[in-house]
């Protein structure tokens, strides 16, 4: 998913800073919302956001 490299990049950029994990969320989802499953699908899209930060560990 385009989430990944996009949460890392906005990590990287210092984006994120002092947002907590949602707001984290919805700000990459902005910039990645052209996005076809973010447009099609855009709850889905966040639940799975979500998923892959649980999983990755991406919030730290």
């Amino acid at each position: 998913m385009a989430f990944d490299p996009a949460w890392k990049e906005c990590h990287r950029k210092g984006l994120l800073s002092g947002l907590n994990v949602d707001e984290q969320i919805e700000a990459v989802i902005k910039t990645v919302d052209d996005h076809p499953f973010i447009q099609s699908s855009p709850e889905q899209a966040r639940h799975v956001a979500k998923f892959r930060v649980r999983l990755l560990d991406l919030s730290g």
